[in-house]
């Protein structure tokens, strides 16, 4: 049960390995491939329900093993908060930044293409903020995958 098949450290790289191609993969899908969720929290959700499988622990099926897994997770996922809170540009790189995909009525058929948004998802989302077209001001795909919509003051 505590036995290890692996040493300790190839558990923690195994953790780590996987946490950063997720998190790379993750950011490569785009916004809306996650819906209302950022990347980040997607990708913690999805690792640590994965913690004790055999693709991150090499076969290990120790209870240790799984905690080290687990542990290393949290530890990175902490680390992540605590970069992304100290450093805007380390942020922009892990969870985004909002894109204007339309302004003063008119939306960016290229940056929504862009976007994999359709029509549908605008016009839910002006539905939404109960904003005609004609009186949006600005439209943002944000980090999490929302978009907003500003009005004009008029």
């Amino acid at each position: 049960m505590l036995d290890l098949d692996l040493p300790w450290w190839e558990l923690i790289a195994r953790g780590a390995i996987v946490y950063c191609a997720l998190l790379v993969m993750m950011r490569l899908s785009g916004r809306r491939t996650v819906g209302q969720f950022t990347p980040f929290d997607l990708l913690v959700v999805m690792l640590l329900s994965e913690a004790v499988s055999n693709s991150m622990t090499g076969g290990d099926e120790s209870l240790l093993g799984g905690l080290i897994i687990a542990g290393t997770l949290v530890a990175l996922t902490v680390l992540v908060a605590f970069l992304t809170s100290r450093s805007r540009k380390f942020e922009s790189i892990v969870e985004g930044s909002p894109v204007l995909i339309g302004r003063d009525g008119v939306f960016f058929d290229d940056v929504m293409k862009r976007c994999r948004l359709s029509q549908d998802d605008v016009e839910e989302a002006l539905r939404g903020a109960d904003c005609p077209q004609s009186k949006m001001k600005c439209a943002f795909l944000e980090a999490n995958g929302s978009i907003s919509i500003m009005q004009n003051p008029q």
